[in-house]
């Protein structure tokens, strides 16, 4: 199988995914399941949290107030969209924007890790606290842990089965949405992906 057959596998199995506390939750509002979307090449792969309504309307990842956030900091730190690969630990949207539970990041978590294993990246960037903790306890960095709020624009290196690995802590961007004073924040902490070759853009 290719990698894009295996990503559209796993699309498929999410479609049907009735095990899962949000499938009726989608299924009575007409939404999509939001899979991931960029090159399945990618050396570098952002993950968030979980779609929000744009989102789950399209079946597109950081298509609305947080993905523009997100585009933005992309251009600042001059990193073409369309060479990365974005996605999110949840793959349906949590009722009224709300934080992802315990369960259904647990039923959700290991498509992440098929495509985490399908696209190997060299560098995760996670989004938010709930992609931390699951990216950094997903390459055993139980110990390295911090909060948010200590972790944000720090790097910490892994070692995986395909080779070296960063994981770069990120505050989500929703938090410029929210308070648009934070934007140069995430500005700044954006700029530790310029310390990456370019060679792992392409």
């Amino acid at each position: 199988m290719t990698k894009t057959d295996k990503m559209r596998a796993i699309r498929d199995e999410i479609l049907v995914l009735r095990n899962s506390p949000l499938y009726e939750y989608r299924v009575t509002n007409s939404f999509f399941p939001v899979i991931g979307e960029g090159s399945h090449d990618a050396r570098m792969m952002f993950v968030g949290e979980a779609p929000g309504r744009n989102e789950a309307k399209t079946g597109r990842p950081f298509c609305g107030a947080a993905g523009k956030v997100l585009d933005e900091l992309l251009e600042h730190v001059g990193i073409p969209r369309e060479s990365v690969y974005i996605t999110n630990i949840v793959k349906d949207r949590p009722p009224e924007n709300r934080d992802p539970t315990t369960q259904e990041i647990e039923v959700y978590g290991p498509f992440l890790d098929r495509q985490i294993d399908i696209i190997k990246p060299r560098v995760i960037v996670a989004l938010g606290r709930y992609a931390m903790g699951y990216i950094m306890k997903k390459f055993d960095l139980d110990l390295q842990l911090e909060p948010i709020s200590q972790a944000h624009g720090k790097a910490y290196p892994t070692k995986t089965s395909y080779g070296d690995l960063d994981i770069v802590a990120l505050y989500h961007p929703c938090v410029a949405v929210y308070n648009p004073n934070n934007l140069p924040n995430l500005k700044k902490d954006m700029e530790i992906l310029r310390a990456y070759p370019v060679k792992l853009l392409q």
